[in-house]
């Protein structure tokens, strides 16, 4: 078990330098006046001055060159500072946002992994209950019910349903409005007085006993949550009910019930440990595409986060903060399959003898 993980911890900085050569030579395509952005907060129009901060930053030398300085830095030759480097947490100017990228993504992320994380619940709490309800009940009127809802779930734009909710829920019902959270309850947020331990607002609402931020915080989440997680709701029931139905057909659960084991026990002790096996590998491919999936769920609850901030600077060709979002999403994509390797080495003991 230690060296499976071992191995795999080995496997991680290769796995990051892969995603970072990848995103670099996509911003190779821009031409070297283009990539300045990096370093200027606007481009100058005058040719000589685009000139100097080409060559003062080598932009027109070699890709491995480049590549280099795109990880470390720069040395300013007036200054001696260094400047830039994405492994010092200096992605560039943000013209969006006007402000840093990293500042702008440590602002906003909190907000995305809120959503993100309370989206997960009903992700994997309600597609695996589902699926397993569904395999059991092959081919009767409930295992119908679930396969229809998985294929519209599946099938659903999730802007539209979006859409759809938005207008039922807030427009016509004033229950559930958009945004993350009222103009009262900012304001004290941002008070002094409140404390800000995680970022998460439904969280450090709670740490201060402020249950009144907290259920408005509650109140604008619910909408982006339930659109969120829909679409991997479903894709996630789908999976469970068609590995816990080939899991069922196994000559070892059939075995379990000869010698009169209760179907209950059954399904918990020998069905679902095996059936939840693809779920599991599942599992980081969700968190990552909950985390994706924000940039049109954000857009249309006009929620604070990364993602609707990534589609600003995606409408206003700011290719540096779109970067540094597919760059995000790359190293969490990285770790969440890492996760999910140890998990499934925990879980089956015969995966760590690969």
């Amino acid at each position: 078990m230690v060296n499976y993980i071992i191995r795999r911890l080995l496997m991680v900085p290769l796995l990051l330098f892969g995603v970072t050569v990848l995103i670099f030579l996509m911003l190779q395509v821009l031409s070297p006046v283009e990539r300045s952005a990096l370093y200027v907060r606007d481009i100058p129009r005058n040719e000589r001055v685009l000139e100097g901060i080409i060559k003062r930053y080598g932009l027109d030398q070699p890709v491995h060159i480049q590549y280099w300085k795109w990880l470390m830095g720069t040395i300013d030759p007036q200054t001696g500072d260094r400047q830039g480097g994405i492994l010092r947490g200096e992605f560039g100017y943000s013209r969006t946002a006007s402000q840093p990228v990293a500042e702008m993504l440590a602002r906003r992320f909190p907000a995305s992994l809120e959503l993100a994380l309370l989206a997960v619940i009903p992700v994997i709490a309600g597609g695996i209950l589902l699926g397993v309800v569904g395999a059991v009940n092959h081919n009767k009127p409930l295992d119908q019910f679930v396969r229809i809802f998985g294929i519209v779930g599946w099938s659903f734009p999730d802007f539209v349903f979006g859409l759809l909710l938005l207008m039922l829920f807030y427009a016509n019902l004033g229950w559930f409005p958009p945004g993350r959270i009222s103009d009262w309850a900012n304001q004290i947020v941002q008070s002094p007085e409140f404390h800000n331990y995680t970022q998460l607002i439904t969280i450090d609402s709670l740490l201060n006993l402020r249950f009144d931020i907290f259920w408005d915080a509650l109140r604008h989440l619910i909408m982006p949550v339930i659109t969120l997680a829909y679409l991997w709701w479903a894709l996630t029931l789908r999976v469970t009910r068609s590995s816990m139905l080939e899991t069922l057909r196994q000559d070892y659960i059939t075995t379990a019930r000869a010698k009169g084991l209760s179907e209950r026990t059954v399904i918990r002790r020998h069905a679902l440990p095996n059936g939840l096996m693809p779920v599991i590998t599942l599992g980081g491919n969700t968190v990552v595409g909950l985390l994706s999936g924000v940039v049109i769920v954000e857009t249309v609850y006009n929620y604070p986060g990364i993602g609707s901030a990534a589609a600003d600077a995606a409408v206003n060709l700011d290719v540096i903060t779109v970067l540094a979002f597919v760059l995000l999403n790359g190293f969490i994509l990285v770790m969440a399959n890492l996760i999910v390797d140890i998990l499934y080495a925990y879980i089956d003991p015969r995966v760590r003898l690969d």
